[in-house]
């Protein structure tokens, strides 16, 4: 406890507070401050969040000493009812929920970069299938767009199973020819 100031009252402490002694601040923090750490750990139950709290309830003493009235209460009864207040007002702020279990697991899916890119490829593909004849083009898009087999994808272009091959066969070394002009941009987006 500061020398000389164990026998002068709390409010008279306040009142050099208000003028800006140091000293009494810390003689007030001495005297007072573990019995407030004791009341804000019964209200907050949090040791951190107690000591917290009083500091916080000193450092609105040491800027706003006037926010006490001598003529109303005793100090204790003060700033007791404004290490409470705070401790109440800070455990009714909302509190964050626990999250849901697999919140924060990785998303799987592509990003905008990925989409972009894989469009990009997309477009290029679709670019040189459009290029191609209308008969080579539905040969590659019945094979490979729309999942058929051989044998399906001949019968619904009315063809026998030799002239489909044949025909993707020539439709494939077409897309090919086609793509030599995009292999550079289409490696850059499947990489």
């Amino acid at each position: 406890m500061q020398e000389g100031r164990q026998d002068i009252s709390d409010e008279a402490l306040v009142a050099q507070v208000c003028d800006g002694s140091s000293q009494a601040f810390a003689c007030l923090v001495d005297r007072h401050g573990l019995r407030f750490r004791a009341i804000a750990l019964r209200t907050c139950k949090d040791a951190a969040l107690a000591e917290e709290m009083v500091q916080e309830s000193f450092v609105k003493l040491w800027t706003r000493p006037s926010a006490f009235n001598a003529d109303k209460a005793r100090f204790t009864t003060w700033f007791h009812r404004v290490v409470v207040n705070r401790c109440l007002d800070e455990l009714r702020k909302k509190k964050p929920e626990a999250l849901p279990e697999g919140y924060d697991a990785v998303d799987e899916r592509p990003d905008a970069q990925a989409d972009m890119e894989s469009e990009s490829g997309k477009a290029v593909l679709m670019a040189a299938l459009n290029r191609l004849s209308e008969r080579q083009k539905s040969a590659l898009s019945l094979s490979y767009l729309d999942g058929y087999s051989n044998l399906e994808a001949a019968e619904i272009m009315d063809l026998n199973l030799k002239a489909y091959e044949s025909l993707l066969v020539r439709a494939r070394a077409k897309m090919r020819e086609e793509l030599k002009a995009e292999k550079a941009d289409l490696l850059s987006v499947y990489a």
